[in-house]
């Protein structure tokens, strides 16, 4: 089932939710909508189940216009961060009791309800739990519950509100590698809200970045984090460095740091630099002289963080990800100072909206 939002726009009193929304998710998709808290992805969310409604604009499942339809109608499926079960029923009835709900003209008979849930209750890996209360399962378990009776519906479209946001980190992640895997199995369409910027990426199809109401940018994963197209973007998702300055004979200074960036007319310039789009060395080179010290080590993952302290520019704390080679061989330390040299940046330059790609040798 695929969705359209047309010109959608969304008032709470005097505060506007969503400005001018146009968003197209095909059949089969699995969109995130990523943002922080205010930027309007559950208002989004919530008007495309029906339980909101837009200002203006239109709503469409499969070019069928859905804006005046009722939610119950929309068989749309509703999964929240809070599980919502009910807690005297067990889990074979909590997921049983929408479809024992239905008018009895629409309603299933008790053989074909039973086959099911428990067919349900197999694919979410709780068979063995039918006849426990949701108080007896763990946060994961719930929330699988909460998915399997949103599923038993047979709805045209799931939509998921920050679904894993009230489990522990290691919960979060098998959780969502097991939705991305049932989603692949059954090809059902799906939005889900998140502001965890790790899940939307891992899970998505393509991930839809909002502020304040508006969307910044839709893409791919790798796409919208490689290729960010606004200063927003960049501060949201994922760690990036950035340095102001003036741009004047092809170098772009601050204080004492400095960038070539080669013909580029003067004027004000910011450049974004990823934490990994970045080499630690014990002096400057031709393309770039920033002077940093080292603020904090963190050698836990897969790569060592280090936390620096611009020196001689004005800037927040600067973030580089080395591999732990990389790090045992400059025996770096708390204190010691360094410099940074990039591989590639991305620049703002004033007056232009989207950013330019440097790259150096």
């Amino acid at each position: 089932m695929s969705i359209r939002i047309e010109g959608v726009n969304k008032h709470f009193a005097a505060f506007h939710a969503l400005q001018d929304i146009n968003l197209d998710i095909a059949d089969g998709e699995l969109v995130g909508l990523l943002g922080p808290s205010g930027s309007g992805k559950t208002t989004l969310l919530r008007i495309i189940a029906g339980l909101e409604q837009q200002d203006n604009g239109r709503v469409l499942f499969a070019d069928q216009d859905v804006s005046a339809v009722h939610v119950r109608d929309r068989r749309v499926g509703f999964v929240f961060q809070h599980y919502a079960l009910f807690r005297h029923m067990s889990v074979f009835e909590n997921i049983a009791f929408g479809l024992r709900a239905l008018p009895r003209s629409q309603r299933p008979d008790e053989a074909s309800i039973r086959a099911k849930v428990m067919n349900l209750l197999e694919m979410v890996q709780l068979a063995t739990m039918a006849e426990r209360l949701p108080a007896q399962l763990s946060g994961g378990q719930r929330q699988r519950v909460a998915l399997a009776r949103a599923l038993a519906m047979s709805p045209r479209v799931l939509l998921l509100d920050e679904p894993f946001g009230a489990l522990d980190a290691r919960v979060r992640k098998e959780l969502r590698r097991w939705l991305r895997e049932l989603h692949d199995e059954l090809h059902f369409t799906s939005v889900f809200v998140t502001h965890d910027q790790e899940e939307a990426l891992e899970v998505s199809d393509r991930v839809v970045v909002m502020s304040q109401g508006h969307i910044e940018q839709v893409g791919a994963p790798h796409e919208v984090y490689a290729r960010p197209r606004s200063r927003f973007v960049f501060d949201f998702l994922g760690h990036s460095n950035s340095l102001n300055g003036v741009i004047r004979d092809g170098r772009l200074s601050s204080g004492d740091a400095w960038l070539q960036v080669p013909g580029l007319a003067d004027g004000e310039g910011q450049v974004y630099l990823r934490s990994h789009e970045l080499e630690l060395c014990s002096t400057g080179n031709s393309d770039a002289h920033l002077p940093l010290k080292v603020l904090s080590v963190s050698p836990v993952g897969a790569e060592v963080r280090l936390e620096l302290q611009p020196l001689g520019f004005t800037a927040d704390p600067w973030e580089v990800g080395i591999s732990h080679a990389d790090w045992e061989a400059q025996d770096l330390q708390r204190g010691q100072t360094v410099q940074v040299r990039p591989r590639v940046g991305h620049l703002f330059v004033a007056g232009e909206t989207e950013p330019r790609t440097l790259r150096w040798a």
